[in-house]
């Protein structure tokens, strides 16, 4: 990995955990965090493209408010959707 790629990476994570909204830099900081180390280039433009929609659009999808809009849906976005964040993933099983 050479010193821009990891930057790129570092700035991913940093827009990840840093969205405007807490509930968003959870979830969108937490999904990103676990896969940053993996994502290949294809990955890394989803992500960087991800992290541009407004977190009241993603909050929305998330919660099932909203659908996700055709020219919005990816593979990446959708398993960033359908990650489980209950109480077992907050570290607290009961």
């Amino acid at each position: 990995m050479t010193a821009t790629d990891e930057n790129r990476r570092k700035r991913i994570v940093w827009r990840a955990c840093h969205r405007g909204i807490k509930e968003m830099d959870i979830v969108v900081g937490t999904f990103v965090q676990g896969r940053i180390g993996q994502s290949d280039e294809a990955e890394l433009q989803e992500l960087e493209r991800i992290l541009e929609i407004p977190d009241q659009d993603l909050l929305a999808w998330l919660t099932g408010a909203q659908p996700v809009p055709d020219d919005q849906q990816s593979a990446l976005l959708r398993e960033m959707l359908a990650t489980r964040f209950d109480e077992t993933f907050f570290g607290n099983p009961e």
